[in-house]
C-alpha cells in the first residue's frame, strides 16, 4: 500500500488544513460567532439563533468539537457548548504564523 497524500506534509500542515476544512462551512462560522458573542456555555439556543434543524446543528457541533475548537459539558438532558480557549489560542497562533510568513514581492506577477 502506498503512502497517503497527508503523509507528504508535516503534522502542523495537516492539522491546519483540518481546522481550515472544519471552518469552511458558514454554519460553523455562525456557531463560533454566536458562542464568542455569548461568552458562556450555550445549550439549546442555537436552533433558534441559526434557524437550522437540530440534527444539522448537532453535526456541525460534532465537527467543531472534533478538532477541539469547542468543548461541551452535559447538564441534565442537554449538552452545553463554549469555545475551548486553549485550542482557540493555538489556532490563532497557527494562522497568525501562516499569514506573517508573507513577504510582499513587488516583482511578482
Amino acid at each position: 500500500m502506498g503512502i497517503t497524500k497527508t503523509q507528504l506534509f508535516t503534522e502542523s500542515q495537516n492539522e491546519l488544513a483540518t481546522i481550515a476544512k472544519v471552518l469552511g462551512h458558514p454554519a460553523r462560522i455562525a456557531i463560533i460567532q454566536y458562542l464568542l458573542r455569548q461568552d458562556q456555555c450555550i445549550c439549546g439556543h442555537l436552533v433558534d439563533e441559526l434557524g437550522l434543524a437540530q440534527p444539522t446543528i448537532s453535526q456541525h457541533l460534532k465537527e467543531l468539537k472534533g478538532v477541539g475548537i469547542i468543548r461541551g459539558t452535559i447538564e441534565g438532558n442537554s449538552v452545553c457548548y463554549c469555545i475551548n480557549p486553549d485550542k482557540w489560542n493555538e489556532i490563532q497562533a497557527q494562522f497568525s504564523e501562516l499569514f506573517a510568513a508573507y513577504r510582499p514581492n513587488n516583482n511578482c506577477c
